[in-house]
């Protein structure tokens, strides 16, 4: 089975010159942990996860003082770069390897220099449990 069987498509994406307060509303609303965080160009330069949130918010000396720099900061500033991508025509037990190697729970599908979709470890354990794999 390869990758392009199980992938999401619909994918909830951010621009890395938004500000935080911007993207945190975005995450809420598409309900995910993790977005990718895509350039001008569409192209992906990194990810944003609840992980990156949660660690500049206790940066700051008080709750207050935390959130109130989500309204200043860039997604640019606080993302991971360079997140773990594999190709659509990849196989799925590639994928779950990769995924223990790296210790990431997602692998952003790309074709060329195109985000195309995401596989999480859940997307591989449903088809597990669903004799797809």
């Amino acid at each position: 089975m390869k990758v392009a069987d199980l992938m999401i498509t619909d994918l909830a994406v951010v621009n890395e010159d938004i500000t935080m307060a911007e993207a945190m509303v975005q995450l809420a609303d598409a309900r995910v942990h993790g977005v990718p965080v895509v350039n001008r160009r569409g192209r992906i330069v990194g990810v944003l996860s609840s992980s990156d949130i949660l660690q500049t918010a206790a940066e700051g000396a008080s709750a207050g003082e935390g959130y109130a720099r989500f309204g200043q900061t860039l997604v640019r500033d606080i993302m991971t770069p360079r997140p773990q991508t594999i190709s659509p025509n990849a196989d799925v037990k590639n994928a779950a390897q990769r995924m223990l190697e790296e210790n990431v729970h997602r692998l952003f599908v790309v074709k060329g220099s195109e985000l195309v979709g995401v596989i999480s470890h859940s997307d591989i354990v449903r088809a597990v449990a669903t004799g797809k794999l």
